[in-house]
């Protein structure tokens, strides 16, 4: 089971927004890059970035803050970024850049063609982020619920060809509420594809509740308030993970 810090970006500082609000944001560092740097020495072997402001002006907007991390980062370890992704050109520019995987949110959602022409164009490359409540996918920094049933549109985009899928439950997310774990589970059972849980990770006891349902396909765990806030040891926190799935 794989913990990957969130390192969320606004006005090039790193911040946590409580459920997606923008007016509701902690700042927690004025140095992306020296976080970046933090959390691999606490044994990261992924990052995840959001770019908040891009995701909001639908182009990304912290340029300058994500090349500092990757800098930073070197060959180290896998970088994931998401936030206003919604041309081929950007996201081609994004992985020469030195991004590993991208993730297309609210754009895989609205325009299913671009999502095909990405998975086509960068195979291997390129993420879904899913946002629901209740089952449904929530679009546009979740400030709109779609009809769209999250099972559903996540096995359309399997067959797309995505890497993964990030499922997020954003009642819980920023929150420090547990995981949904159940409604993770019903997603990887209906996918062959791996998916890494967001939303809601507060404590040591949601990474256990997590990797006891590894084989159902969970793979990774996104977390974010709770590692800055220090309700979860992030050192402490891997290192049970490893003991709980690797044995």
């Amino acid at each position: 089971m794989l913990l990957i810090p969130a390192i969320d970006l606004k006005d090039g500082h790193c911040v946590r927004l409580k459920q997606g609000d923008m007016d509701d944001a902690t700042i927690f560092s004025e140095d992306p890059a020296a976080m970046a740097r933090h959390w691999i020495e606490q044994g990261a072997r992924r990052l995840h970035l959001v770019d908040l402001n891009g995701a909001f002006a639908g182009k990304p907007k912290n340029a300058a803050a994500i090349k500092s991390i990757l800098r930073e980062v070197g060959d180290e370890i896998p970088v994931q970024l998401g936030g206003g992704l919604r041309d081929l050109d950007t996201i081609e520019r994004c992985l020469d850049d030195g991004i590993s995987y991208v993730i297309i949110g609210t754009a895989a959602v609205k325009n299913p063609g671009f999502l095909h022409d990405a998975c086509g164009a960068f195979p291997g490359h390129v993420i879904v982020g899913l946002d629901a409540r209740d089952g449904k996918v929530a679009v546009d920094g979740w400030s709109k619920l779609t009809g769209h049933d999250v099972i559903d549109l996540a096995r359309k985009f399997e067959d797309y060809g995505v890497e993964a899928i990030i499922y997020t439950d954003i009642g819980r997310d920023g929150m420090l509420s547990g995981v949904n774990v159940e409604a993770t589970v019903k997603l990887a059972q209906a996918l062959t594809i791996p998916v890494i849980a967001s939303g809601g990770i507060g404590c040591l006891e949601d990474i256990r509740a997590l990797c006891a349902v590894q084989d159902e396909g969970i793979t990774g765990a996104i977390t974010g308030r709770a590692i800055y806030e220090g309700k979860l040891d992030f050192l402490q926190a891997q290192a049970e993970a490893d003991r709980l799935t690797q044995g």
